[in-house]
């Protein structure tokens, strides 16, 4: 269910509006019931083909977590290889630090990491120096974005190499990120000057917020002191620590919709959402800062501070979880261009894919509770996104396609998906 929301008469109101959990579900919501009256050019949905999706969620979930203590959807995941935790590896191996300074490390690794995740192309292969396995993807970015932090690439201070702070960011070179993360004329990698335009942004981003990220050598990390300072009786709502990723980090995106002079980042257009304001015409889905609020939960809460409200938060709109969607028959491509050709993340037929997306996890994650019977308090939507709809998506594209790309392509410019 979504419900109207207000009308706005000034921009700063409106951007607040925009990037907040109510107005991502408000918005895909739109679409949603555009699909189910068949007025959308590029999808339809077959609401009867949920249930099979929501058993392949449930059949992928009590696989790996038989006793459904599934974790959050998170970065953390993903550093974990062929059973080893490459991030325990690290912190163990690395000199002594308090208890806070731990939780600032945490904070420099996850978010230099989650920005480097966007897909980098079916072709990308990364050799991991540790175990000499080839990785790709997501967990080949994890590796090699942790290798080059645990390297130093991300501080300008060499006694502390386990930093990523602004001096070091916002000099970053495409060079030393196309070193790293091994591309060569036999490794393509999709989306190189879009990455280290995005972290070369991100450093001059902790410069211009003194009240985030320190006014004297700023990091990331230390976004955990303010968030910290936020805290209410010792606890954070999640949409709280979204509001400070989004204010904090919302300068970096690459040009798109702007309102009042402020960049939206992951903000699009599609006719079909309709507002009486200057909010018209708008889609936001903030799918790479919400994964990276949901990767703050655990440093938070190994401070000692919880994170509450957390299915608050929307599903995330990407490809392993939309094409779970396609694959399963429960999003219905209305001709043959919506698969046969690459598309824009700007195109309407990519909105109108993760608007469906996002509301269409908010229904898995009611049927996969019924059917385990469960309530969202047991079972948040953080945790059927790990256990889950982006494991099943992967699951089934590999069975469906060699090599188990997603099923609709889309030209990455490296800071989508």
């Amino acid at each position: 269910m979504t419900s109207t929301p207000p009308a706005f008469s000034d921009a700063a109101t409106a951007v607040a509006w925009l990037r907040t959990p109510q107005a991502i579900r408000a918005r895909c919501g739109q679409i949603m019931a555009a699909a189910e009256a068949d007025r959308l050019q590029h999808f339809r949905i077959e609401p009867a083909r949920l249930d099979a999706a929501a058993d392949l969620v449930i059949e992928t979930m009590t696989a790996a977590y038989p006793d459904l203590a599934v974790p959050y959807h998170a970065r953390w995941r993903h550093f974990v290889v062929d059973g080893a935790d490459r991030w325990q590896a690290l912190a163990d191996g690395a000199a002594a630090m308090d208890a806070a300074e731990r939780v600032r490390v945490r904070f420099d690794l996850v978010v230099t990491s989650v920005l480097l995740d966007a897909g980098a192309g079916d072709a990308w292969r990364y050799r991991d120096g540790a175990t000499g396995a080839t990785l790709s993807r997501s967990e080949g970015l994890a590796v090699a974005s942790l290798d080059m932090f645990a390297a130093g690439a991300f501080s300008a201070d060499p006694a502390r190499p386990l930093r990523a702070d602004a001096a070091a960011l916002a000099d970053l070179s495409e060079d030393l990120l196309a070193d790293g993360f091994q591309v060569g004329a036999d490794n393509p990698f999709v989306g190189l000057a879009g990455r280290a335009g995005l972290l070369r942004a991100l450093g001059r981003a902790l410069i211009d917020r003194p009240d985030l990220f320190a006014e004297r050598a700023p990091r990331i990390g230390n976004l955990f002191d303010a968030l910290a300072r936020r805290a209410e009786n010792g606890a954070l709502p999640a949409r709280d620590v979204l509001a400070a990723v989004l204010d904090g980090f919302g300068s970096i995106w690459p040009g798109r919709e702007n309102l009042g002079g402020v960049n939206l980042g992951d903000v699009w257009r599609h006719q079909e959402a309709r507002a009486d304001d200057m909010t018209d015409g708008l889609v936001p889905f903030h799918k790479l800062s919400q994964w990276l609020t949901y990767s703050l939960f655990e440093p938070l809460e190994e401070a000692g501070i919880p994170v509450t409200d957390v299915d608050e938060l929307t599903g995330l709109a990407e490809y392993r979880n939309g094409g779970l969607l396609v694959d399963c028959g429960f999003l219905v491509p209305k001709h043959n261009d919506v698969i046969g050709r690459a598309h824009g993340p700007g195109d309407p037929v990519i909105v109108e894919w993760r608007a469906l997306t996002v509301a269409g996890l908010d229904r898995i994650a009611d049927a996969v509770r019924v059917k385990l019977g469960l309530d969202a308090a047991q079972l948040p939507l953080a945790k059927v996104l790990e256990g889950g709809t982006w494991q099943a998506g992967r699951k089934i594209a590999a069975r469906l396609r060699p090599g188990g790309p997603p099923p609709i392509r889309l030209e990455s410019d490296g800071t989508v998906f």
